[in-house]
């Protein structure tokens, strides 16, 4: 049994052009460029690498972290097409304190997806640990360039942008944003008024 998911991918172009910008995964990841003309592409995956990712998530949720490496990096090595376990193997890098190798994949994940919402967004959150504040920002807003409504990242870029680089607007801007698609957290309630009596 074979199962299908269907993804959006940039034409030959723009496939070219991101291969470039992350083909030394130690420099910082680059802005997302325009949207461009995008067709549909089937990407068949068989039920075999399907069960391995699940064996793998599991492992990830019982903080088997080892075992989750040990499977995903297998998956990857003849999988290369998806996102998915690029990110699932740059967390379980990270939670066992391997940063590097936790950039690296994540920096594959998005020669796949540059735009990928949880690539960039854990990205962010692994550079603003590593005092890299503008590449985490970059990392952020170019998740939102094609998901502008992707929560966790909202959040995160206010924060960076409030605590780290001072920048009040931004965070003001992110802060509300994230409000209107979430209006009964309380939390942020509170983190919007405080932010602006502080702009007054």
């Amino acid at each position: 049994m074979r199962f299908k998911f269907i993804y959006t991918l940039k034409l030959l172009p723009v496939l070219v052009s991101v291969f470039l910008l992350f083909s030394c995964t130690s420099e910082p990841v680059k802005k997302a460029p325009d949207p461009a003309q995008k067709k549909q592409v089937v990407i068949v995956i068989d039920a075999a690498v399907k069960t391995q990712f699940s064996t793998a998530l599991f492992a990830l949720k019982a903080e088997n972290y080892a075992e989750a490496i040990r499977i995903l990096e297998k998956l990857i090595s003849v999988e290369k097409r998806m996102p998915a376990p690029y990110i699932n193997l740059a967390m379980a890098y990270a939670k066992t304190g391997e940063q590097k190798k936790a950039e690296v994949y994540l920096l594959g994940a998005l020669k796949i997806d540059l735009v990928h919402p949880v690539a960039n967004n854990q990205l962010g959150l692994l550079y603003r640990k590593q005092g890299k504040f503008a590449d985490a920002r970059k990392a952020y807003t170019n998740a939102l360039t094609k998901h502008p409504d992707y929560l966790p990242v909202l959040k995160n870029l206010g924060i960076l942008c409030e605590l780290y680089l001072r920048d009040l607007s931004c965070a003001m801007e992110q802060y509300e944003h994230y409000q209107s698609l979430q209006p009964d957290d309380k939390t942020m309630k509170i983190w919007i008024s405080d932010l602006g009596q502080r702009l007054k």
